[in-house]
């Protein structure tokens, strides 16, 4: 989105590919960082090859400067141009990933290249095959590029006229893409030789894209019509410090601070630590935005200027 309206600005394609890829680097270089943080505060029981383990922040910073790059090859000398050719251009670029996932994971496993550089592609890291629990290029980035087009197509003239219709859609279309991935993996005949649905399967990332799709349509009811137009949204105020909020939560999650016991959660258990968590992380970003450097910042609903007076 930001990129689209960049473009609408009159900014050249070489310029947002420029930023776009300089974003994603810094990302990047954040998710190193995160890395050497890791290893810092498990020293003496922490593998030094987790220093060079794929991860969340990595790929994120990665899908960027991918995304930034297919930008600038498929601009085109107008923006309703670009727009439809960055639209085509991302979906075929999620599906391409998607569909090479199961090879690249199985039978087609680029097995001459370092471990350090074949976990990017698979997540294999130091182990015999890869591991379903890291986030390498296939299949994560598909998200990314999925992303891109939805961005773009927010901005068509369609989404921006008929808005609400638009978000309607895209919720029937997320809940078609879930019905579809079920039926696709109950069919008795596979695409592929090593199947599995739940890690590297194409129609799961079917499913997930589906299933954020009805997401995104629940949080744009939200903005539209709910608690958020009293002047307060999660969504809105998470996404503000969603960096921090990551980087913190990991710990709490994943780390040594987990607020739970690691595989010994019931249902139950793990949902009320899902709702601690949740409140936690937004405390953390309310105090972020509103009460750093020593000033309360007053949140309150934007109120519309008031009409001049006729003269």
């Amino acid at each position: 989105m930001v990129t689209e309206k960049l473009r609408e600005k009159g900014i050249g394609r070489a310029e947002i590919a420029k930023q776009t890829v300089l974003r994603g680097s810094e990302i990047f270089g954040l998710g190193i960082l995160f890395r050497v943080q890791e290893y810092a505060l498990g020293y003496k029981w922490v593998p030094w090859t987790d220093l060079l383990r794929v991860d969340i922040l990595n790929i994120l910073g990665i899908a960027m400067m991918l995304m930034g790059a297919l930008c600038w090859l498929t601009a085109a000398p107008t923006v309703c141009a670009s727009r439809r050719r960055g639209i085509a251009s991302a979906l075929l670029a999620a599906l391409t990933i998607a569909m090479l996932t199961p090879p690249l994971w199985t039978n087609w496993r680029p097995k001459f290249l370092p471990w350090p550089l074949e976990t990017y592609i698979n997540g294999v890291h130091t182990f015999d095959e890869p591991q379903r629990w890291l986030f390498p290029i296939f299949p994560w980035c598909a998200f990314a590029f999925v992303g891109l087009a939805l961005g773009f197509l927010v901005f068509t003239d369609f989404a921006r006229q008929r808005e609400s219709r638009f978000f309607v859609a895209l919720a029937i279309g997320g809940a078609a893409a879930v019905f579809l991935s079920l039926l696709f993996d109950a069919l008795p005949i596979h695409l592929y030789a090593a199947y599995d649905y739940w890690h590297s399967s194409p129609v799961f990332v079917l499913a997930r894209c589906g299933v954020l799709l009805i997401i995104l349509s629940l949080t744009y009811a939200w903005c539209k019509w709910g608690f958020a137009q009293k002047g307060f949204s999660p969504v809105i105020q998470l996404g503000q410090t969603s960096l921090l909020v990551y980087w913190v939560h990991m710990e709490f999650v994943y780390g040594r601070l987990s607020i739970l016991p690691k595989h010994n959660c019931s249902i139950a258990k793990a949902t009320v630590g899902l709702c601690i968590i949740f409140l936690a992380m937004l405390a953390l970003s309310i105090w972020r935005t509103r009460y750093r450097n020593g000033r309360t910042k007053v949140w309150q609903p934007a109120v519309p200027a008031a009409p001049e007076p006729a003269t």
